[in-house]
């Protein structure tokens, strides 16, 4: 039979890999509901509206990368690009909108219609959290210091926090003057797509990773200068919190991240492991329209590349957590031996171990080779003539030894030792 391999984008994943992310799912998971966080599931498909309206329309990615389909009502729904419009939209379902804090975090795979890249499919997976309600610069620190302690705890260590801010709605416009000013005299020379931010959004601008935008990228003048005091304020109290949090950090003012939706603090995760210029997390403060809705929900959050993290972990030769392996083999010679080792598999299961056995008539060299596979320290092996004695041989498959243990103190043995 001919192998299929996944689309373009997309990709397995066997057991031998399954392990790493649900050990950084479980991770997040512990560390998340530390601070108070609960697990939300939301569809992988929205109504389009959602993206559009909740990113913005001139972002690139609603522009260029939602896959996006009518349903048989002809109602227009895309697959998720990111997780925090549907989470903004579920929450829209409580009672959020009056001012009651809301406090989630979420993980599953993600969809945009971009060029495959090192760590980043058509299909990727995200580990977030929101907290949707309330707008506090200590929310915020809390926030990134959240993020930082998953890392750590995930055996990420090194990574770089750079984080920046993005005001607020009323100082826009004075920014974005001084820098499409500045822009306006070197656009010439800038890429196509800057040719078209600068009409179009700006703020994309600071976001390019083009080199022969670069240079004039890193001259432009500081567009913060012309915040308000009191967002310049705000700014001055996230970083004060993650200094007295521990958690180290350096401001860009060329971080802008690229989603229309962000005010405030916006920050980013990078790692030398990956080169600097590809981050494995990043987030900040929001406000967010939804369908519907007349006033945006604030909130702040972020999102972590599991493909990423994965990548990160591997060069740093983090230690792959084996969640496949068996505690203990099975081996029955004969249908008798078959059945009275389903029969002690199910118990032990029950007990909370990890059993594999072998349930087909195959030959005793067979079955063997399958427990050298299946990673387990013990091998039970039961044959016609441990059967007439009432016995198991055990065998512990790092040196080979053995020992005969009597069918009635068999479960109890292995309770004990595997």
């Amino acid at each position: 039979m001919a192998a299929f391999a996944p689309p373009p984008g997309t990709a397995d994943i066997f057991p031998a890999d399954a392990g790493t992310w649900r050990f950084l799912e479980n991770t997040a998971a512990e560390v998340f509901s530390g601070y108070g966080y609960g697990e939300l599931r939301t569809p992988i498909f929205e109504y389009t509206e959602v993206f559009q309206r909740g990113l913005g329309g001139e972002t690139e990615v609603v522009q260029k990368e939602m896959y996006t389909f009518e349903d048989r009502g002809g109602r227009s729904l895309t697959l998720r690009p990111e997780g925090t419009a549907g989470v903004m939209r579920a929450l829209t379902n409580t009672d959020v909108a009056n001012g009651t804090e809301q406090r989630v975090f979420y993980y599953g795979p993600m969809f945009r219609g971009e060029r495959p890249s090192a760590g980043r499919r058509r299909q990727f997976h995200q580990i977030g959290v929101e907290n949707v309600g309330r707008c506090a610069a200590l929310i915020d620190a809390e926030c990134i210091a959240m993020l930082h302690s998953f890392l750590e705890k995930a055996g990420i260590t090194g990574a770089v926090f750079t984080i920046n801010t993005r005001g607020v709605a009323a100082d826009r416009a004075p920014a974005e003057a001084h820098l499409r000013e500045y822009f306006s005299k070197h656009i010439s020379k800038m890429c196509d797509d800057c040719r078209t931010r600068l009409e179009r959004n700006i703020w994309r601008i600071l976001d390019c990773k083009q080199e022969c935008c670069q240079e004039i990228i890193d001259q432009a003048p500081s567009y913060i200068d012309s915040f308000s005091e009191d967002s310049k304020a705000y700014f001055e109290e996230v970083k004060a919190a993650l200094t007295a949090l521990n958690v180290p950090f350096k401001v860009s003012p060329r971080l802008v991240r690229g989603l229309d939706y962000y005010v405030h603090t916006v920050f980013e995760v990078t790692h030398d492991a990956l080169g600097e210029q590809i981050a494995i997390a990043g987030g900040g403060r929001y406000e967010l329209f939804l369908p519907g809705e007349k006033k945006p929900l604030p909130g702040v959050g972020f999102a972590a590349g599991v493909e990423r993290l994965i990548m990160v972990r591997e060069a740093l030769n983090a230690a792959v957590p084996d969640t496949a392996a068996a505690d203990c083999y099975l081996i029955g010679l004969g249908a008798d031996a078959r059945m009275k080792n389903l029969i002690l598999a199910d118990k032990l299961r029950n007990g909370g171990k990890k059993i594999a056995l072998e349930l087909e008539e195959r030959s005793f060299k067979a079955q063997m080779r399958s427990a050298n596979r299946s990673g387990a320290a013990l091998t039970v092996i039961r044959g016609e003539s441990e059967m007439e004695k009432g016995i198991a041989i055990i065998k512990k498959m790092d040196d080979g030894s053995q020992c005969e243990v009597s069918e009635n103190e068999l479960f109890d043995y292995l309770l004990k030792h595997i």
